[in-house]
């Protein structure tokens, strides 16, 4: 197998210090694999940015398209790092792992496994939240200034469809689309038997679907009033914005993603969040989570933290008390109406707020 080098991209400045690129490639018939090394300055230089801002690698190109690796501080504790797909058209099935290796490409300080992704206009980044631990990233002691990190990117973009070969006969699969005939079906309504009103608009969907799903609804719709022809199910107090994007999932099981869900207006992920709470749909609620996580601000995150504390989000909450724990950050948070709802209604948290903070300090 042959190995191709690619000439290493234009370089970028960051904090008046260099990250070098540097990507080595090889094609197999089905598939491309590339390494690529993003090799960053001594973390303390970018660290001093803010937790908010992310240094990127210049573009790398692996299967005909291209990819930017992400690095941040993140929160507290740790470090992100994410990879963007640049301007997908279509779906990009990839897998891939990122490492953080010492100096000069020496021993790694991380060992993630890898995540399997499929990049689209839709969901075009994927990553690790909690990378490694700032601690990790410090310079020795004696280190004079020459100290610097790279991020290794093992990248495999998968272009072949599935083959079946018999007595030397060749058969291409098509892709499976399940979800795309489900979701044709609920748009046109074909074979609709339950229709939903929701703050006066209605929704049409198929009790069987919806009884494998939504555990609440499956007396109702498998109880007494079964044999009726047309069955009409009031709700009240859920946005039908919000319960369309319930449906959404049901029949794609996928998350619904329009302007209402960008990083700058995070009140959607919120009651999507309690909605998906409070009808059982795990999987969505761990989709809300980590939107959430990836778009922690000043502004939202004591209001994201009592979300995480009444729904029992784990990661969510200890992410929101991470980004909290710097005196600056805290200070900018406690003048926001979230951070008086929060020491309000979550005592407890706020103890564990506290200690967080002291400890940083």
């Amino acid at each position: 197998m042959k190995r191709m080098m690619i000439p290493a991209p234009t370089v970028r400045r960051f904090s008046s210090a260099i990250a070098r690129n540097r990507t080595s490639l090889r094609c197999l018939a089905e598939s491309f694999t590339a390494t690529h090394d993003f090799e960053m300055p001594s973390f303390p230089l970018f660290d001093r940015t803010g937790a908010h801002r992310y240094v990127r690698s210049s573009r790398f190109s692996v299967g005909g398209h291209n990819w930017v690796i992400g690095f941040r501080p993140n929160s507290f504790n740790h470090a992100s790092a994410n990879l963007f797909c640049v301007d997908p058209a279509q779906d990009v099935r990839a897998r891939f792992t990122f490492n953080m290796l010492e100096k000069d490409g020496g021993a790694s300080l991380t060992n993630h496994g890898a995540i399997e992704h499929v990049f689209s206009p839709k969901s075009d980044c994927r990553g690790y939240f909690k990378f490694v631990e700032k601690s990790k990233l410090e310079p020795s002691a004696g280190d004079s200034g020459g100290h610097s990190l790279t991020i290794r990117c093992d990248l495999t973009v998968i272009t072949k469809p599935d083959v079946v070969v018999n007595r030397n006969k060749l058969f291409l699969l098509p892709q499976p689309d399940l979800a795309g005939h489900l979701q044709q079906k609920w748009k046109d309504g074909q074979g609709a038997d339950v229709t939903f009103s929701v703050g006066g608009q209605l929704f049409k969907a198929h009790r069987c679907l919806l009884a494998a799903w939504f555990l609440v609804f499956k007396a109702e719709l498998f109880g007494p009033m079964k044999e009726k022809e047309t069955q009409c199910i009031k709700i009240d107090d859920i946005d039908p914005e919000i319960f369309e994007a319930l449906l959404h999932f049901i029949y794609t099981d996928s998350m619904l993603v329009d302007e209402h869900y960008k990083e700058s207006k995070p009140a959607k992920l919120h009651h999507l969040q309690v909605a998906s709470d409070r009808y059982g749909l795990d999987r969505l609620k761990v989709m809300c989570e980590s939107k959430l996580s990836q778009c922690i601000d000043v502004e939202t995150v004591a209001t994201t933290l009592v979300l995480a504390e009444q729904h029992h989000c784990k990661d969510l909450k200890e992410a929101c008390i991470e980004f909290m724990a710097p005196c600056n950050v805290l200070q900018a948070a406690m003048a926001t109406d979230g951070f008086k709802h929060l020491v309000a209604s979550c005592p407890l948290v706020m103890k564990e707020l506290l200690d967080m903070v002291s400890r940083s300090g």
